[in-house]
């Protein structure tokens, strides 16, 4: 792997983590948005990567890892380039419906639809975006250290 290449696949990450950190902010700032321009409360988004690259394993290597990691999830790529954003998906499951018949999006029976965000969960998925994006950026240090420990060497 070259120097540009390792430099590469660190950016494609730093670019996804970063989308990702604004999608949960997004989900975060709107925790109590319980009218939207498409009606109804605020669904939360989540982000979906995918590798890319091109898998050069063998297929009985790929049956070993599905035996041990399940059919359903993503194997490892040798030939790996970075990740990309596959999409930005909504999740479509209700949130709470909370009785506050004073509130001004209440229906007839007094309930309020409130977003499906939970904040437990989007401050973990914070972490862990914050947590990638710092591995990211220690790639991009690793690879300049070696670039200049390559060029001390070659003087």
């Amino acid at each position: 792997m070259s120097f540009w290449n390792s430099l590469r696949i660190a950016s494609s990450s730093l670019s996804a983590q970063r989308l990702r950190l604004d999608i949960i902010s997004n989900n975060i700032a709107n925790a109590e948005t319980t009218r939207t321009e498409e009606g109804g409360p605020y669904q939360r988004q989540d982000v979906v990567f995918s590798p890319q690259g091109s898998n050069s394993l063998t297929p009985q290597f790929l049956n070993v890892l599905r035996s041990f990691r399940g059919s359903n999830t993503s194997l490892p790529m040798s030939s790996v380039s970075g990740v990309r954003v596959n999409s930005i998906i909504t999740d479509t499951t209700s949130g709470p419906r909370i009785y506050d018949p004073s509130h001004p999006d209440a229906d007839a029976e007094g309930y309020v639809n409130y977003p499906n965000v939970n904040l437990v969960v989007e401050m973990t998925n914070m972490l862990s975006a914050t947590r990638s994006y710092e591995a990211g950026l220690a790639v991009v240090d690793a690879s300049k250290r070696m670039a200049q420990k390559a060029l001390e060497i070659g003087r």
